[in-house]
């Protein structure tokens, strides 16, 4: 191939800018650089470059930064090297260029499929909140928080250990056997539930678990048994596999077994999904006479005891009941839980607790969608619990969100008196309570937004029952003190707006 005789002197110092604070490191950023000027035509095809030594006297960097960056643009087939003659961009640089189809024009996609497909979009879904208000969500944890710089460096650290290439490939679809032996000891230690490797899958996160769950379970025309009020997204995916859901009340003592019976008296009942630890939405715990009774009453007419236990590591007062698995001797509960609120909700490691035969009948329903979750990520996570981090982490964060949760209810009790009643949760990362009868909660949720911040306008909540919503939860978690403080004035201020 002909070549240039002599390198193309350009002034690399004003052409390439490093930051040495940046995510990306130097040689990353010096790749990306030489990458845009072929593509600017600055460095033109068999342009001869300049020698390594050179480049990094020009930019202050190290040779052997250089020579990696070198290294990869060779690699991708932006340049090619010989060791005689130096660095030259090759006469081909790799850039696709696709030809459109004869005799079509170029014009803009279609706005609207071309084909009939079922609509199953909720009516009471909700836009995601603007990323530069304040949220009072349903409740959520503050990834400020969390250990990610260690997850970060257990990451990168199993990514690069040699004898880690079994993780690269295809692994068992139940998830991660490292996560799922510490998983499995800490469930058994923290909450009673005889959890094994064999018994737990990991999923990515806990609403795949209950999908998983219910695709096995659940034919059309089953009778599910929710709360009257219940978590919108769990009703969803019931009513998504053809199930009636069969609402029951839920009182300050959790959902009402009585009611329970009378439903399983009525008809056949394949499934009754409970949040027994902080009920969804409202708060309150089941208490251990009930969870007795429930379990007799699965056994007795036979149905499934979908236990969704989100919260269980975030309690304040006192020591938490054990949830329903840790007393199940018959096979009758599978228990779903969650990292996320551990973690953050963009981490999605979520797993059941079931039985043996329908954890591998999971694995199979799973191969055809997934496969598997994210082995790397969940080896990371492995490797935090066996060291302790997260467990310390656990207990750093409960202290901290108790705090907050003790500020929030007093500026709530002094900026909302009279407008919003509650009763102080003894756990989880929300209040739930209710406004008003003269408040219009639509309204003030849209004139929260308009002053940055963001509120829910409580349709999620609203029972058929009632006229409109008046219901909400408030999350406190995931704002500090002085984000709650300036959440509340917003609120107030907002009340008396629209009152």
């Amino acid at each position: 191939m002909p070549i240039l005789t002599g390198p193309v002197m350009l002034p690399y110092q004003t052409l390439i800018t490093l930051r040495r604070a940046s995510a990306s490191t130097l040689s990353q950023q010096l790749t990306a650089a030489f990458i845009q000027l072929i593509q600017q035509g600055l460095l033109p095809a068999k342009a001869k470059l300049s020698g390594t030594r050179s480049l990094a006297q020009q930019l202050g960097i190290s040779r052997q930064t250089a020579i990696t960056a070198f290294d990869e643009l060779a690699a991708q087939g932006w340049i090619e090297q010989h060791a005689s003659s130096g660095a030259f961009v090759r006469a081909c640089i790799p850039i696709v260029q696709p030809q459109a189809l004869p005799g079509l024009p170029a014009e803009p996609g279609p706005a609207r499929a071309g084909f009939a497909f079922a609509r199953r979009s909720s009516s009471t879904s909700e836009a995601l909140p603007d990323p530069t208000h304040l949220v009072l969500g349903a409740g959520c944890a503050d990834h400020r928080l969390a250990p990610l710089a260690s997850l970060a460096r257990k990451y990168r650290s199993v990514c690069q250990r040699p004898n880690n290439r079994r993780l690269f490939g295809y692994t068992e679809p139940s998830g991660s056997r490292a996560l799922r032996q510490h998983l499995a000891h800490y469930l058994h230690d923290t909450r009673g539930v005889q959890a094994q490797p064999e018994t737990l899958f990991i999923t990515r996160g806990s609403g795949m678990a209950m999908y998983l769950v219910a695709q096995l379970l659940l034919q059309p025309g089953d009778a599910v048994i929710v709360g009257d009020r219940s978590y919108s997204n769990a009703d969803e995916l019931f009513e998504h596999h053809g199930a009636h859901l069969v609402r029951v009340p839920v009182d300050a003592q959790g959902i009402s077994v009585n009611e329970v019976e009378a439903a399983c008296q009525r008809q056949a009942i394949r499934l009754l999904y409970i949040t027994p630890h902080h009920h969804y939405p409202t708060t309150v715990t089941l208490v251990a006479e009930r969870r007795v009774r429930l379990l007799q009453l699965a056994e007795q007419y036979d149905f499934v005891v979908l236990e969704d236990d989100y919260d269980f590591d975030f309690h304040y007062a006192s020591s938490p009941i054990l949830p329903l698995a840790s007393a199940d001797r018959h096979g009758r509960v599978l228990y779903v839980g969650s990292l996320s609120k551990v973690l953050a909700p963009a981490f999605r490691v979520g797993y059941v607790v079931g039985p043996p035969d329908l954890i591998a009948e999971m694995g199979y329903l799973r191969h055809l969608i997934d496969h598997q979750g994210d082995t790397l990520l969940e080896q990371g996570i492995a490797e935090l619990f066996a060291e302790g981090e997260l467990l310390a982490h656990l207990k750093r964060a409960n202290k901290i969100y108790q705090q907050r949760r003790d500020v929030f209810c007093e500026l709530l009790h002094t900026h909302l008196a009279g407008r919003f009643s509650f009763t102080l949760p003894e756990g989880g990362m929300a209040v739930w309570g209710e406004f008003a009868p003269d408040i219009d909660l639509p309204q003030l949720s849209a004139q929260c937004r308009q002053q940055g911040l963001w509120l829910s306008d409580g349709r999620r909540y609203q029972t058929a029952a009632e006229a409109r919503p008046s219901h909400l939860r408030l999350g406190f978690a995931a704002l500090t003190v002085e984000e709650l403080t300036q959440s509340v004035h917003i609120l107030a201020k907002a009340l008396q707006a629209t009152s």
